[in-house]
């Protein structure tokens, strides 16, 4: 057992509140979501069900396999059934349900079919079909005791058929089935209303609830809900967190061939013990249909119309296997229960999830410090599990404590914890890598380690794309400054470029001076090294104005730098003698990127690159073309390329200034000067190099070239 340390209270609670903090980060809101699943499952594991099925405020009349199976369904389209539907409801109402609600849309009428039929069309022939089914749902409708369903989608609802909305008096007895699916696409949470018109307008569950409890919901600002007296907890507003059962018995669900057999015999004493005071949900319950992934998944069971029956067997056993999946219309069953029975989960907000996971993570950190690794980790175990009981007997009361996200703070806390120890402790590690950090960039450190290989002589040849930056006038500038003011703000620059170079995926070869060289695309692969390149050397633009604006040391000096950026193969590796190498990068692709950097001083432009930069960048970047220059030390033309702005993000100035330069050097290159030098005269007294530009195409248009002149500018300096 180690001993425990002043410095080490210190460890324990700043690592505890770092990954405790963590898990109140909207990037775990997905461990959240998979807290829920997990707790459903244990609970049910642990205490089986929690209410007699009997009991359940809620039943399920389902259009079943057995359905589509049973005459007069068998063989039937589904819109024909309308009648046959609309006798079994008046028979569930005249037995005194609560409510019924259609979690099945009939969008169509039999009636309406334009399908040709003898010198008729069917729906004409059949005209009438639908009697019996609409004065159903007007008698049930005038009661208060249906609410049909429509579905929310884009711009248009899936709505009932024209002749049953009339039938309920449209939108008064209609309302959405639409239920919202989490990240990971598993259904938690339902809908406790939808804005139409400005106002609230309740979903199907609440609907269903509120009439089968005589009351009206009243919702609020904030997204809250209150139905005769309770209020709806959530973790989100304006939806209500769904508390699943587990197993498959918890609604009990009928069949519509039984109760449609059961209605034909006039059996009404059946629908009187089966359905008086209930809330009842017809919908379609396959294999197929309307199947939802919900917070129930690993607590599912077998499906099926289970409840007593009327006139029919039940159906022979099938072999079926339980799924993660359940009907639809369990959703909304499930969630008419949660709010009868005032049991819908309620969630601690972050805050205080993150306090949870703090806590836990302080046990693991001090246990890492105080115990042998073995210890901490065995002891760390034993407390997730015992909180683990604690949560899932919470739960048994819908209260639902954080448990995976805990659980990552404590094992994130006890990693870090014995990971401080053993850094600690391995000096010989710490100083290898003090050693070699003097000179490899740390990414090759760390590719070294990986790879269990000492440093050594060699190298590849890899595209790659270099950048290379320097201080405009710095020696006449360094003068100015005393060393130690002149180290300190050298020491602010280099870290501030550096970490935006890093931060783009490349890393710093070496500094010289004042100028860094960095590398894009080595040690480690990166396909788009250019993009990368251009992305840090527009921020490195952006933050040096940002630092001349607002610190104080910059704003008495202001600095200015220029950078050259090429892209190209170039050999890179661990170059130098037997005794002392570097990771390092050489070749002609690194001498055309400190070329341009020059280049930035004759057109007073800050960032120049070359066309191969320009075209492995792709369209990730608006450029403005330049010239063709040819550089000291080059026989060969490279054209030379400014970077605006990223795509799509250029000012309205920019892009005009950048269209007026490329007419004004198109005409330039055909020899045109006086268009030229109008073309560069439009922003000429604001954009530098097009003011050298039209001075160029003056001077030619008074004493033209001669016929061997070609559009290039050969730079004499570097």
């Amino acid at each position: 057992m180690a001993h425990f340390r002043g410095r080490d209270g210190l460890v324990v609670a700043l690592v505890a509140m770092a990954c405790g903090g963590l898990t109140a980060l909207p990037a775990l809101d997905g461990v959240r979501g998979l807290t829920l699943d997990v707790l459903t499952a244990l609970r049910w594991q642990a205490y089986g069900p929690r209410h007699d099925p009997a009991g359940s405020p809620a039943v399920v009349v389902a259009i079943d396999e057995a359905t589509y199976a049973t005459p007069p369904f068998q063989g039937s389209p589904t819109i024909t059934w309308t009648r046959e539907i609309g006798r079994v409801l008046q028979a569930v109402v005249d037995g005194g349900a609560a409510v019924v609600g259609f979690d099945i849309v009939f969008p169509s009428s039999i009636e309406q079919s334009a399908i040709p039929f003898g010198e008729d069309a069917v729906g004409s022939r059949l005209r009438g079909f639908d009697r019996d089914f609409l004065r159903a749902l007007n008698g049930a409708a005038s009661q208060g005791k249906l609410v049909l369903g429509e579905v929310q989608h884009r711009d248009e609802p899936i709505r009932p058929a024209a002749g049953q909305r009339f039938a309920v008096g449209h939108q008064r007895n209609i309302r959405s089935l639409n239920a919202y699916s989490d990240a990971d696409e598993v259904l938690r949470r339902l809908p406790l209303s939808f804005t139409v018109d400005g106002r609230p307008v309740p979903s199907m569950a609440v609907e269903l609830a509120a009439r089968a409890l005589g009351t009206q919901p009243v919702f609020d600002g904030t997204g809250g809900m209150t139905l005769a007296g309770y209020r709806a907890p959530g973790t989100a507003p304006n939806t209500l967190t769904l508390n699943f059962e587990g197993g498959a018995d918890d609604v009990p669900t009928y069949s519509l061939a039984d109760l449609h057999a059961c209605a034909a015999q006039g059996d009404t004493g059946y629908f009187r013990r089966q359905f008086a005071g209930k809330v009842v949900l017809l919908g379609t319950v396959t294999d197929t249909d309307d199947r939802r992934t919900t917070s129930k998944r690993w607590a599912t069971g077998l499906e099926g119309a289970g409840a007593p029956r009327c006139a029919l067997p039940l159906p022979p056993a099938t072999g079926q296997m339980s799924r993660q999946t359940v009907a639809g219309v369990y959703v909304h069953a499930t969630a008419v229960n949660n709010l009868l029975h005032r049991e819908a989960v309620t969630a601690p907000g972050r805050t205080a999830s993150a306090a949870i996971a703090v806590a836990l993570a302080a046990v693991a950190a001090g246990a890492a410090l105080l115990l042998a690794p073995w210890a901490a980790v065995l002891t760390t175990l034993a407390g997730a599990a015992a909180y683990t009981a604690g949560a899932v007997f919470a739960f048994r009361d819908a209260l639902a404590l954080p448990l995976l996200e805990p659980a990552l703070a404590a094992a994130g806390a006890l990693l870090v914890a014995i990971a401080w120890r053993v850094v600690i402790a391995d000096k010989d590690g710490r100083f290898l890598r003090r050693s070699f950090g003097l000179y490899l960039a740390p990414h090759v450190i760390e590719q070294m380690l990986r790879a269990e290989r000492l440093p050594a002589l060699g190298g590849e040849q890899r595209e790659v794309t270099v950048f290379f930056s320097d201080i405009a006038g710095f020696s006449s500038f360094s003068e100015t400054l005393s060393p130690p003011e002149l180290v300190a703000l050298m020491n602010a620059y280099l870290s501030a470029m550096t970490d935006i170079v890093e931060g783009h995926g490349g890393y710093v070869d070496k500094y010289i001076g004042d100028a860094i060289v960095a590398v894009f695309g080595a040690p480690a692969d990166e396909p788009h090294h250019a993009r990368s390149a251009v992305s840090a050397a527009l921020d490195c633009r952006d933050r040096l104005a940002q630092l001349n604006r607002d610190d104080p040391a910059f704003r008495a000096r202001p600095l200015h730098h220029r950078i050259g950026l090429n892209s190209g193969p170039a050999l890179v590796g661990n170059i130098g003698s037997r005794r002392r190498f570097n990771y390092t990068v050489m070749g002609d692709a690194v001498n055309l990127a400190s070329r341009l950097e020059g280049a930035n001083k004759f057109f007073a432009t800050d960032i120049l690159a070359s066309e191969t930069t320009v075209v492995s960048c792709g369209l990730t970047c608006t450029w403005r073309e330049i010239d063709a220059i040819r550089v000291k030390g080059r026989m060969q033309a490279v054209r030379v390329f400014e970077p605006l702005a990223a795509a799509g993000q250029e000012t309205a100035e920019q892009a005009a200034r950048a269209a007026a330069y490329a007419a004004g050097l198109a005409a330039w290159r055909v020899r045109d000067f006086g268009a030229a030098a109008a073309g560069f005269a439009r922003f000429a007294a604001t954009d530098a190099p097009a003011a050298q530009f039209e001075q160029r195409a003056l001077e030619l248009a008074a004493h033209p070239p001669g016929a061997d002149w070609e559009p290039v500018n050969t730079l004499q300096g570097k």
